[in-house]
């Protein structure tokens, strides 16, 4: 596996020209800079979409090049990272894709991603109801050990996640999570510990299915409130990031992310996510 520097510099280079909003905007603000950066984009919406769509794919070849082709070489990987940094480079870089041969080796890769496992890997892990109840009533811990040893990581510390340890922090047996106005960063304890890097698409892709597989029976219900959204962990460095467009919170949302999302979901995600050898549907969305 790639490692996650290698990651962290792929990813700086594909999208380092794209627009970024200023900091110190409200969650509404940030949004309504989004869409307006969209509408401005050459092409409009649509190529912007395509855009994106084609920069994660690149992030994908070019880390599965350095896992096991010939960007395994320093140098190669060095001027492959400069060449993806331009739109002529990229251009280039797809074309050189499109017209290269598949090789049997990697034909076999594709059809293992295809598959899927045989067994549905168990939930990593239960919250607790008393834990649920004290996320929904607000009642924070406070930083703890596991944020410690987050924290002390040479990678966190080298990528400049937190500069002062953050304030509003809910700390559980399997990691813990940062309240932010209108977001929730989770940390999953197993998935900083085995590489975040590698994980980011995979809680996406749990995320996907598991809202998709919650029974129609449960109570508050299975259908994510219209005001809630889910980004991978790379802004944060973390496993999954929750965000509500809306602030102050709407009537339901946290209840719902304490009892849906903590109750039910996450622990059976984390089963998905951090199986390595499982390998999710092809109908599950893949990229960011």
């Amino acid at each position: 596996m790639a490692s996650d520097l290698d990651t962290v510099r792929v990813l700086r280079a594909l999208f380092n020209d794209l627009p970024r909003p200023p900091q110190g905007l409200t969650e509404g603000e940030t949004m309504a800079w989004m869409q307006q950066a969209m509408q401005e984009f050459e092409g409009g919406e649509m190529a912007y979409t395509i855009e994106h769509i084609t920069r994660n794919s690149i992030v994908d070849i070019v880390l599965r090049l350095r896992e096991d082709g010939h960007l395994r070489d320093d140098a190669a990987f060095e001027n492959t990272l400069q060449q993806v940094s331009t739109p002529e480079g990229r251009k280039t870089f797809m074309d050189w894709c499109i017209q290269a041969q598949k090789s049997s080796d990697a034909t076999s890769r594709l059809l293992n991603r295809a598959k899927r496992s045989l067994m549905d890997p168990s939930p990593r892990f239960s919250v607790s109801i008393g834990d649920v109840q004290r996320f929904i009533d607000g009642a924070v811990t406070g930083p703890g050990p596991l944020l410690a040893e987050y924290l002390s990581r040479p990678d966190v510390r080298g990528i400049g996640v937190y500069e002062e340890p953050p304030g509003q922090v809910y700390e559980f047996d399997w990691g813990f999570i940062v309240e932010e106005p209108a977001a929730w960063h989770v940390y999953v304890a197993e998935a900083w510990r085995k590489g975040s890097v590698g994980y980011f698409e995979r809680f996406l892709q749990a995320w996907h299915m598991e809202v998709a597989a919650v029974p129609e029976g449960s109570m508050p219900g299975p259908l994510v409130p219209e005001t809630l959204s889910v980004e991978p962990g790379i802004g944060s460095f973390s496993s999954l990031t929750l965000i509500s467009t809306v602030h102050p919170l709407p009537e339901g949302v946290r209840q719902w992310v304490g009892e849906v999302f903590l109750g039910q979901m996450l622990g059976a995600m984390a089963g998905r996510a951090l199986e390595d050898d499982y390998d999710f549907p092809l109908e599950v969305p893949q990229g960011f």
